[in-house]
Protein backbone atom coordinates (compact mmCIF):
# COMPACT_ATOMS: atom_id res chain seq x y z
CA UNK A 1 0.00 0.00 0.00
CA UNK A 2 1.46 3.37 -0.86
CA UNK A 3 0.75 7.03 -1.42
CA UNK A 4 1.53 8.83 -4.66
CA UNK A 5 4.97 10.01 -3.69
CA UNK A 6 6.14 6.79 -2.06
CA UNK A 7 6.73 4.63 -5.11
CA UNK A 8 8.75 5.37 -8.23
CA UNK A 9 7.13 6.12 -11.55
CA UNK A 10 8.70 5.79 -14.98
CA UNK A 11 10.25 8.95 -16.38
CA UNK A 12 7.20 9.89 -18.45
CA UNK A 13 5.28 10.49 -15.21
CA UNK A 14 7.75 13.02 -13.90
CA UNK A 15 6.40 16.12 -15.59
CA UNK A 16 2.70 15.73 -14.88
CA UNK A 17 0.91 18.75 -13.50
CA UNK A 18 -1.39 18.69 -10.51
CA UNK A 19 -4.69 20.42 -9.91
CA UNK A 20 -5.48 21.37 -6.33
CA UNK A 21 -8.98 20.46 -5.16
CA UNK A 22 -10.30 22.86 -2.54
CA UNK A 23 -12.60 21.54 0.22
CA UNK A 24 -16.00 23.11 0.83
CA UNK A 25 -16.29 25.94 3.34
CA UNK A 26 -16.17 24.72 6.92
CA UNK A 27 -14.67 21.34 5.96
CA UNK A 28 -13.18 19.60 9.02
CA UNK A 29 -12.63 16.09 7.65
CA UNK A 30 -9.45 14.45 6.37
CA UNK A 31 -7.07 16.70 4.44
CA UNK A 32 -7.73 16.97 0.73
CA UNK A 33 -5.16 15.96 -1.82
CA UNK A 34 -4.07 17.28 -5.16
CA UNK A 35 -5.93 15.59 -8.00
CA UNK A 36 -3.70 14.63 -10.91
CA UNK A 37 -4.23 16.13 -14.32
CA UNK A 38 -4.71 13.53 -17.06
CA UNK A 39 -1.50 11.59 -17.58
CA UNK A 40 -0.13 10.36 -20.87
CA UNK A 41 -0.13 6.55 -20.81
CA UNK A 42 3.14 4.82 -21.57
CA UNK A 43 3.78 3.40 -25.00
CA UNK A 44 5.73 0.42 -26.22
CA UNK A 45 5.33 -3.34 -25.99
CA UNK A 46 3.57 -4.97 -23.08
CA UNK A 47 5.73 -6.86 -20.64
CA UNK A 48 6.20 -8.14 -17.11
CA UNK A 49 8.45 -5.34 -15.90
CA UNK A 50 7.06 -2.37 -13.94
CA UNK A 51 7.70 -0.13 -16.95
CA UNK A 52 5.62 0.22 -20.07
CA UNK A 53 2.21 -1.40 -20.27
CA UNK A 54 1.40 -4.61 -18.35
CA UNK A 55 1.21 -7.91 -20.21
CA UNK A 56 -1.83 -10.15 -20.35
CA UNK A 57 -1.11 -13.68 -19.12
CA UNK A 58 -0.16 -15.86 -22.06
CA UNK A 59 -2.89 -18.44 -21.30
CA UNK A 60 -5.75 -15.99 -20.91
CA UNK A 61 -6.91 -15.46 -24.49
CA UNK A 62 -6.64 -19.14 -25.57
CA UNK A 63 -8.61 -20.23 -22.49
CA UNK A 64 -11.13 -17.44 -23.03
CA UNK A 65 -11.77 -18.58 -26.60
CA UNK A 66 -12.34 -22.18 -25.49
CA UNK A 67 -14.76 -21.21 -22.69
CA UNK A 68 -16.71 -18.81 -24.92
CA UNK A 69 -17.02 -21.43 -27.66
CA UNK A 70 -18.33 -24.00 -25.15
CA UNK A 71 -20.81 -21.45 -23.78
CA UNK A 72 -22.06 -20.53 -27.26
CA UNK A 73 -22.49 -24.18 -28.20
CA UNK A 74 -24.29 -25.17 -25.00
CA UNK A 75 -26.60 -22.15 -24.64
CA UNK A 76 -29.05 -23.06 -27.47
CA UNK A 77 -29.59 -26.50 -25.94
CA UNK A 78 -30.52 -24.88 -22.61
CA UNK A 79 -33.04 -22.60 -24.33
CA UNK A 80 -34.52 -25.43 -26.39
CA UNK A 81 -34.82 -27.63 -23.32
CA UNK A 82 -36.58 -24.82 -21.47
CA UNK A 83 -39.03 -24.30 -24.34
CA UNK A 84 -39.90 -27.89 -25.17
CA UNK A 85 -39.21 -29.95 -22.05
CA UNK A 86 -41.66 -30.31 -19.18
CA UNK A 87 -38.94 -30.89 -16.57
CA UNK A 88 -35.98 -28.64 -17.25
CA UNK A 89 -33.31 -28.84 -14.50
CA UNK A 90 -32.95 -25.70 -12.42
CA UNK A 91 -29.38 -25.09 -13.53
CA UNK A 92 -30.48 -25.09 -17.21
CA UNK A 93 -33.24 -22.61 -16.39
CA UNK A 94 -30.67 -20.31 -14.78
CA UNK A 95 -28.35 -20.73 -17.74
CA UNK A 96 -31.12 -19.92 -20.21
CA UNK A 97 -31.92 -16.70 -18.35
CA UNK A 98 -28.24 -15.83 -17.84
CA UNK A 99 -28.32 -12.65 -19.99
CA UNK A 100 -31.04 -11.15 -17.79
CA UNK A 101 -29.74 -12.51 -14.48
CA UNK A 102 -26.20 -11.18 -15.05
CA UNK A 103 -27.56 -7.76 -16.02
CA UNK A 104 -29.77 -7.62 -12.90
CA UNK A 105 -26.98 -8.85 -10.61
CA UNK A 106 -24.52 -6.25 -11.91
CA UNK A 107 -27.12 -3.51 -11.55
CA UNK A 108 -27.95 -4.54 -7.97
CA UNK A 109 -24.26 -4.72 -7.08
CA UNK A 110 -23.64 -1.21 -8.41
CA UNK A 111 -26.82 0.10 -6.77
CA UNK A 112 -25.76 -1.35 -3.41
CA UNK A 113 -22.42 0.42 -3.60
CA UNK A 114 -24.10 3.70 -4.55
CA UNK A 115 -26.35 3.68 -1.48
CA UNK A 116 -24.17 1.92 1.12
CA UNK A 117 -20.56 2.41 0.02
CA UNK A 118 -18.33 5.38 0.82
CA UNK A 119 -17.37 6.86 -2.52
CA UNK A 120 -13.70 7.78 -2.77
CA UNK A 121 -13.14 11.44 -3.59
CA UNK A 122 -10.61 14.20 -2.90
CA UNK A 123 -12.22 14.56 0.55
CA UNK A 124 -13.19 10.93 1.35
CA UNK A 125 -10.36 8.39 1.35
CA UNK A 126 -8.28 10.79 -0.75
CA UNK A 127 -5.30 8.44 -0.75
CA UNK A 128 -7.25 5.66 -2.43
CA UNK A 129 -8.91 8.14 -4.76
CA UNK A 130 -5.55 9.33 -6.07
CA UNK A 131 -4.39 5.74 -6.54
CA UNK A 132 -7.46 4.90 -8.64
CA UNK A 133 -6.93 7.99 -10.79
CA UNK A 134 -3.24 7.22 -11.24
CA UNK A 135 -3.86 3.55 -12.10
CA UNK A 136 -6.51 4.43 -14.70
CA UNK A 137 -4.15 6.93 -16.32
CA UNK A 138 -1.30 4.44 -16.10
CA UNK A 139 -3.31 1.95 -18.19
CA UNK A 140 -4.54 4.55 -20.68
CA UNK A 141 -8.19 4.36 -19.63
CA UNK A 142 -10.36 7.17 -20.99
CA UNK A 143 -12.53 7.21 -17.87
CA UNK A 144 -11.36 6.23 -14.37
CA UNK A 145 -13.75 3.86 -12.59
CA UNK A 146 -15.85 4.87 -9.62
CA UNK A 147 -14.28 3.64 -6.38
CA UNK A 148 -15.96 2.78 -3.09
CA UNK A 149 -14.93 1.69 0.38
CA UNK A 150 -17.17 -0.96 1.93
CA UNK A 151 -17.20 -2.41 5.43
CA UNK A 152 -14.76 -5.30 5.65
CA UNK A 153 -15.43 -6.66 9.14
CA UNK A 154 -11.94 -8.10 9.21
CA UNK A 155 -12.00 -9.52 5.68
CA UNK A 156 -9.24 -8.37 3.33
CA UNK A 157 -10.74 -8.14 -0.15
CA UNK A 158 -11.47 -5.92 -3.13
CA UNK A 159 -13.37 -6.43 -6.37
CA UNK A 160 -14.09 -4.81 -9.71
CA UNK A 161 -17.19 -4.95 -11.89
CA UNK A 162 -19.46 -2.75 -13.97
CA UNK A 163 -22.98 -2.00 -15.09
CA UNK A 164 -23.92 -0.41 -18.39
CA UNK A 165 -21.14 1.96 -19.36
CA UNK A 166 -19.96 2.44 -15.77
CA UNK A 167 -17.07 0.55 -14.18
CA UNK A 168 -16.32 0.47 -10.48
CA UNK A 169 -14.00 -0.96 -7.86
CA UNK A 170 -14.71 -1.61 -4.21
CA UNK A 171 -12.11 -1.96 -1.47
CA UNK A 172 -12.79 -3.37 1.98
CA UNK A 173 -12.29 -0.88 4.79
CA UNK A 174 -9.74 -3.11 6.51
CA UNK A 175 -7.17 -2.00 3.94
CA UNK A 176 -7.48 1.49 5.42
CA UNK A 177 -6.81 2.84 8.89
CA UNK A 178 -8.30 5.72 10.89
CA UNK A 179 -8.87 8.87 8.84
CA UNK A 180 -8.83 7.14 5.47
CA UNK A 181 -5.07 6.48 5.48
CA UNK A 182 -3.63 3.10 4.59
CA UNK A 183 -1.52 1.14 7.06
CA UNK A 184 0.74 0.22 4.12
CA UNK A 185 0.21 2.52 1.12
CA UNK A 186 2.40 0.46 -1.24
CA UNK A 187 0.27 -2.67 -0.75
CA UNK A 188 -2.95 -0.68 -1.15
CA UNK A 189 -1.66 0.75 -4.43
CA UNK A 190 -0.94 -2.77 -5.68
CA UNK A 191 -4.46 -3.93 -4.71
CA UNK A 192 -6.08 -0.95 -6.41
CA UNK A 193 -3.88 -1.40 -9.47
CA UNK A 194 -4.92 -5.06 -9.56
CA UNK A 195 -8.64 -4.20 -9.49
CA UNK A 196 -8.38 -1.34 -11.99
CA UNK A 197 -6.34 -3.78 -14.08
CA UNK A 198 -9.31 -6.16 -14.21
CA UNK A 199 -11.31 -3.33 -15.78
CA UNK A 200 -8.52 -2.26 -18.14
CA UNK A 201 -8.14 -5.86 -19.33
CA UNK A 202 -11.88 -6.15 -20.07
CA UNK A 203 -12.68 -8.62 -17.30
CA UNK A 204 -15.56 -6.46 -16.01
CA UNK A 205 -17.38 -6.31 -19.36
CA UNK A 206 -20.96 -7.58 -19.43
CA UNK A 207 -20.32 -9.49 -22.64
CA UNK A 208 -17.15 -11.00 -21.19
CA UNK A 209 -19.04 -12.22 -18.12
CA UNK A 210 -21.93 -13.50 -20.23
CA UNK A 211 -19.60 -15.36 -22.58
CA UNK A 212 -17.82 -17.02 -19.66
CA UNK A 213 -20.90 -17.78 -17.57
CA UNK A 214 -19.98 -21.47 -17.62
CA UNK A 215 -16.55 -20.75 -16.16
CA UNK A 216 -17.63 -21.81 -12.68
CA UNK A 217 -19.06 -25.12 -13.94
CA UNK A 218 -16.14 -26.36 -16.03
CA UNK A 219 -13.66 -28.32 -13.89
CA UNK A 220 -9.98 -27.49 -14.41
CA UNK A 221 -10.72 -25.35 -17.49
CA UNK A 222 -12.93 -22.75 -15.80
CA UNK A 223 -10.68 -22.17 -12.78
CA UNK A 224 -7.67 -22.01 -15.12
CA UNK A 225 -9.23 -19.10 -17.02
CA UNK A 226 -9.99 -17.36 -13.73
CA UNK A 227 -6.39 -17.81 -12.55
CA UNK A 228 -5.05 -16.48 -15.84
CA UNK A 229 -7.19 -13.37 -15.40
CA UNK A 230 -5.88 -12.94 -11.86
CA UNK A 231 -2.29 -13.20 -13.09
CA UNK A 232 -3.11 -10.55 -15.69
CA UNK A 233 -4.53 -8.28 -12.97
CA UNK A 234 -1.42 -8.91 -10.85
CA UNK A 235 0.70 -7.74 -13.78
CA UNK A 236 -1.28 -4.50 -13.75
CA UNK A 237 -0.89 -4.12 -10.00
CA UNK A 238 2.84 -4.73 -10.31
CA UNK A 239 3.12 -1.92 -12.87
CA UNK A 240 1.40 0.46 -10.46
CA UNK A 241 3.45 -0.53 -7.41
CA UNK A 242 6.10 -3.18 -7.79
CA UNK A 243 7.29 -2.45 -4.24
CA UNK A 244 3.80 -3.06 -2.86
CA UNK A 245 3.32 -6.50 -4.41
CA UNK A 246 5.17 -8.37 -1.66
CA UNK A 247 3.36 -6.65 1.22
CA UNK A 248 0.00 -7.15 -0.51
CA UNK A 249 0.66 -10.90 -0.73
CA UNK A 250 1.89 -10.94 2.88
CA UNK A 251 -1.38 -9.27 3.89
CA UNK A 252 -3.40 -11.94 2.09
CA UNK A 253 -1.34 -14.58 3.89
CA UNK A 254 -1.41 -13.26 7.46
CA UNK A 255 -3.64 -10.18 7.63
CA UNK A 256 -2.92 -6.50 7.99
CA UNK A 257 -1.44 -6.72 11.50
CA UNK A 258 0.92 -9.67 11.01
CA UNK A 259 1.91 -9.10 7.38
CA UNK A 260 5.30 -7.68 8.37
CA UNK A 261 6.24 -11.00 10.00
CA UNK A 262 5.77 -12.98 6.76
CA UNK A 263 8.90 -13.87 4.80
CA UNK A 264 7.85 -13.19 1.21
CA UNK A 265 10.87 -14.91 -0.32
CA UNK A 266 10.51 -17.88 2.00
CA UNK A 267 6.91 -18.39 0.90
CA UNK A 268 7.78 -17.84 -2.76
CA UNK A 269 10.55 -20.46 -2.49
CA UNK A 270 8.01 -23.03 -1.29
CA UNK A 271 6.19 -22.83 -4.64
CA UNK A 272 8.87 -25.05 -6.14
CA UNK A 273 9.28 -27.20 -3.02
CA UNK A 274 5.72 -28.19 -2.15
CA UNK A 275 4.71 -31.07 -4.39
CA UNK A 276 2.15 -33.86 -4.60
CA UNK A 277 -1.21 -34.59 -6.18
CA UNK A 278 -3.29 -32.64 -3.67
CA UNK A 279 -1.08 -29.57 -3.94
CA UNK A 280 -1.66 -29.71 -7.70
CA UNK A 281 -5.40 -30.29 -7.26
CA UNK A 282 -5.88 -27.39 -4.85
CA UNK A 283 -4.31 -25.00 -7.36
CA UNK A 284 -6.08 -26.56 -10.35
CA UNK A 285 -9.49 -26.00 -8.76
CA UNK A 286 -8.75 -22.52 -7.36
CA UNK A 287 -10.16 -19.36 -8.93
CA UNK A 288 -7.00 -17.50 -7.82
CA UNK A 289 -3.43 -18.78 -8.01
CA UNK A 290 -2.43 -20.32 -4.70
CA UNK A 291 -0.41 -17.83 -2.67
CA UNK A 292 2.99 -19.49 -2.95
CA UNK A 293 2.69 -19.73 -6.74
CA UNK A 294 1.37 -16.18 -6.92
CA UNK A 295 4.27 -14.88 -4.87
CA UNK A 296 6.70 -16.77 -7.08
CA UNK A 297 5.21 -15.14 -10.18
CA UNK A 298 5.44 -11.66 -8.68
CA UNK A 299 9.07 -12.25 -7.72
CA UNK A 300 10.20 -13.81 -11.01
CA UNK A 301 9.30 -11.33 -13.74
CA UNK A 302 11.10 -13.26 -16.46
CA UNK A 303 8.09 -15.50 -17.20
CA UNK A 304 4.34 -15.70 -16.80
CA UNK A 305 2.85 -17.21 -13.66
CA UNK A 306 2.56 -20.99 -13.54
CA UNK A 307 -0.87 -22.40 -14.27
CA UNK A 308 -0.85 -26.19 -13.78
CA UNK A 309 2.76 -27.21 -13.15
CA UNK A 310 4.52 -25.93 -10.05
CA UNK A 311 6.95 -23.06 -10.65
CA UNK A 312 10.59 -23.79 -11.25
CA UNK A 313 13.03 -22.80 -8.51
CA UNK A 314 14.83 -19.51 -9.09
CA UNK A 315 18.06 -19.81 -11.03
CA UNK A 316 21.14 -19.61 -8.80
CA UNK A 317 22.91 -16.29 -8.90
CA UNK A 318 26.62 -16.51 -9.58
CA UNK A 319 28.43 -14.00 -7.41
CA UNK A 320 31.77 -12.85 -8.70
CA UNK A 321 34.43 -11.93 -6.15
CA UNK A 322 34.77 -8.23 -5.51
CA UNK A 323 38.24 -6.95 -6.19
CA UNK A 324 39.10 -4.31 -3.66
CA UNK A 325 42.70 -3.81 -4.67
CA UNK A 326 45.98 -5.53 -5.42
CA UNK A 327 46.38 -8.61 -3.25
CA UNK A 328 50.14 -8.09 -3.01
CA UNK A 329 49.71 -4.71 -1.42
CA UNK A 330 47.10 -5.91 1.03
CA UNK A 331 44.57 -3.40 -0.22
Amino acid sequence: MHSDNEFPRPAHFATTTKVTTHPPAGWTGPPTVESPAPLTPPTGPRGLSPFGLPARHSWEIPLLIVVVVITVLVYPFAVLDLLFSSSTPDYLVLFAFAPLLIWVYRGMQYGRLRVDGVKMSPTQFPEGYRMVQDAAARFGMAQPPDAYVVLGNGVINAFASGHGFRRFVAVHSDLFEIGGRARNPEALAFVIGHEVGHIAAGHASYWRQLGTVLMGFLPILGPALSRAQEYTADNHGYCVSSFGSAMAMNTLAAGKYLNATVGFDEMADRAAQERGFFVWLVNAQSSHPVLTWRMSALRDRSRHGSMLLRPKPPAPVALSPITTGNADTGR
